[in-house]
This record gives structure tokens, C-alpha cells and sequence, in this order.
């Protein structure tokens, strides 16, 4: 599924199929998780993609080939591919544990050919191994939604009443692992939306409600993972002295103006920027430990247009992902 300019529908195309280079992995595609970032590459919100372009960064498959050089994994493991695709490695950041500021970066599905197609090659460095007891289709969000929502987690220090703002597939994640810490989760959801308050109740959080509303008490951080600006003041205005208000998407709307004084008492707002692989071996280990259960619907290839106008409209319950492999038959593993 091929994205020719951004504000187009993805075009159906048989393309040439990728060859591996030094370091690099032919992997056969199983299942491709569908992601606001998704959204955000193909809507035109992220001004620099690659075009023509292979969206999807969230892939789960089998490596097929090996490029000359890699040895990390053999044909047949089972692998997933990630948002970061490459760093320099030599940069003050990567250098000092933040290769996820790399400005030499390069992204899949946006810089890189991504995962909405049978096959993809990705470094082999830069992909993980899928946790067993994942199928396909449950573990692809695990590989963005799932690693952002942890490092944004794991930006509140020890935060104990946590508020997630917008309980999409990042938030229905991460508000299991936070209760699995013992941590208390508060769930805030459009007004109406109750799929979503419903699903947030039945994960561990002990409240949810309407994010224009009041919190029923103060909050010591705050998770926003919709692409809302105006949920920074509401954050500051429902968060107890000290909290950290994180900003977890790679794109908001403008944060409106806001007096100094719901900043005041120590409060801190920071934002989230990609991943690093150490956030990945990080939540791979502790996901099955919790256990995390993804609720993902599955769509097959080439409904990848209907997936992510159903994801911009608000009406993805969890996560949804498309099935790959055999998707001409409407099978798979």
C-alpha cells in the first residue's frame, strides 16, 4: 500500500521486492500494527516522508534472508520492526544513551519503506525478538504504542496517580503495566466515548471519565496521548503540586495560552520523543511478566485506507492492525 503524496489514499501496487543489504533482514510480513503516527505520516503532519512510500511502522514477521553480515537472527525467527530505523551511532546523543534525539535518525515508514506490504528489510540491530505468547496479531502494537507508552511511563518517576488522557492503543497498554506497579490510573476519554471508558475500567484504572471534566482528585503526573493541545492546561489544572504532564505523541495541535499559575508549584511539562532500543528490550521483558493484553482488530491489507480513517475517526476500540501474510485469502498464522 503505497502512499504517492501526502493527503492521498494509499494506492494498491505491486512494487519490486527489497533486497537486504550489510546488517539488514528480508522479512516476510505477517501483520502490521496501524498507528497515529500512521496518520500523522500519510494526513501530511509530518512534513518529510520518503516518496513514493511504504507506510507502517509497528511490523511483526519471520526473517526470509539475511544480508551480508548479520548474524543476530537466523531465517525463520520471528522479529519485530520498530518506528527508529537507524541512528548514526556516533552523535552526542547516541553517544550519551539518547538515540532516539539522533539527528541523523531515519524512520520506518516514513524515511524508511514500512511494513503495510508482504515484504520489508529493516537492520537487523534495530529489530527485537517478539516475546512467546504473543500471536501476531496481539504483539504488533507492543513495538509503538506499547514502547511509547512506556517510556512516557517511565517519565513520571513514581508517580502514584497517574491520568491517561485519550485511552487509545498506547493508553489501553500502558494502563496495564501502571497497575501492574501499583500504581492508581485514571482514564480520561472523549465525552460519550463509553467503549473506551468501559475498556480503561476493565484494565486496571479506577476511574474514567470526560477529559474536558474535573478529576475526582489530584493527579501526580499525566500521560497525553491524544494529539490535543488543549489537554496540557486541563492536565496542569487537574495535577497536584510537583506532577510531570508528558506529551507523548510526535505531533499535537497548538497548546492554547495558559496562566503561569497552573504551572506554578513545581509542575513540569515534557515531551516524548521516539524510542530507543533500550526502551524496547526494557518492555519486552516486563510484558509478559504483567501479563499485557492487547485488543486489536484486524483488517486485512488492503483495507488499509478503511483502518486509518477509523482510527482518525475515533472509532478504534484498543488497537487495529492489518493481517499481511495470505491477506488475498483472508487467512493467516
Amino acid at each position: 500500500m503505497v502512499l504517492d503524496r501526502p493527503g492521498a489514499p494509499l494506492r494498491l501496487a505491486d512494487v519490486p521486492e527489497p533486497e537486504p543489504g550489510p546488517g539488514q533482514l528480508l522479512i516476510e510480513v505477517d501483520v502490521c500494527g496501524v498507528c497515529r503516527t500512521d496518520l500523522h505520516v500519510v494526513d501530511g503532519e509530518l512534513t518529510e516522508p520518503k516518496l513514493p512510500l511504504i507506510v507502517g511502522h509497528q511490523i511483526v514477521g519471520r526473517v526470509a534472508r539475511l544480508g551480508e553480515g548479520a548474524e543476530r537472527h537466523a531465517v525463520g525467527d520471528r522479529v519485530g520492526v520498530p518506528w527508529l530505523g537507524s541512528t548514526d551511532g556516533t552523535c552526542r546523543y547516541c553517544t550519551s544513551g539518547r538515540e532516539n534525539l539522533c539527528d541523523n535518525a531515519l524512520f520506518t515508514g516514513y524515511q524508511l519503506d514500512g511494513g503495510y506490504a508482504e515484504l520489508a528489510v529493516a537492520r537487523e540491530d534495530f529489530c527485537f525478538a517478539i516475546p512467546e505468547g504473543y500471536p501476531d496479531l496481539q504483539a504488533a502494537p507492543l513495538l509503538c504504542a506499547g514502547l511509547i507508552g512506556w517510556r512516557s511511563l517511565c517519565m513520571t518517576g513514581d508517580a502514584e496517580r497517574v491520568g491517561l488522557y485519550g485511552f487509545g492503543a498506547s493508553a489501553h497498554i500502558i494502563c496495564q503495566v501502571a497497575a501492574h506497579q501499583g500504581r492508581r490510573v485514571f482514564a480520561f476519554t472523549r465525552a460519550g466515548d463509553d467503549a473506551a471508558a468501559s475498556l480503561a475500567l476493565e484494565l486496571g484504572a479506577e476511574w474514567a471519565g470526560d477529559s474536558a471534566g474535573p478529576a475526582p482528585e489530584e493527579l501526580d503526573a499525566a500521560i497525553i496521548f491524544a494529539p490535543v493541545g488543549a489537554l496540557v492546561p486541563a492536565a496542569l489544572r487537574a495535577s497536584a503540586k510537583g506532577a510531570t504532564i508528558v506529551c507523548a505523541g510526535i505531533h499535537m495541535s497548538d497548546i492554547p495560552s495558559f496562566p503561569y499559575e497552573i504551572l506554578w508549584g513545581e509542575r513540569s511539562i515534557r515531551s516524548v520523543a521516539n524510542l530507543t532500543r533500550r526502551d524496547g528490550h526494557e518492555f519486552m521483558e516486563i510484558a509478559p511478566k504483567v501479563p499485557v493484553r492487547t485488543e486489536v482488530e484486524e483488517r486485512p491489507l488492503e483495507e488499509a485506507n478503511e483502518a486509518l480513517d477509523k482510527l482518525r475517526a475515533g472509532e478504534v476500540r484498543g488497537a487495529i492492525a492489518l493481517r499481511v501474510k495470505n491477506w488475498e485469502l483472508g487467512t493467516g498464522n
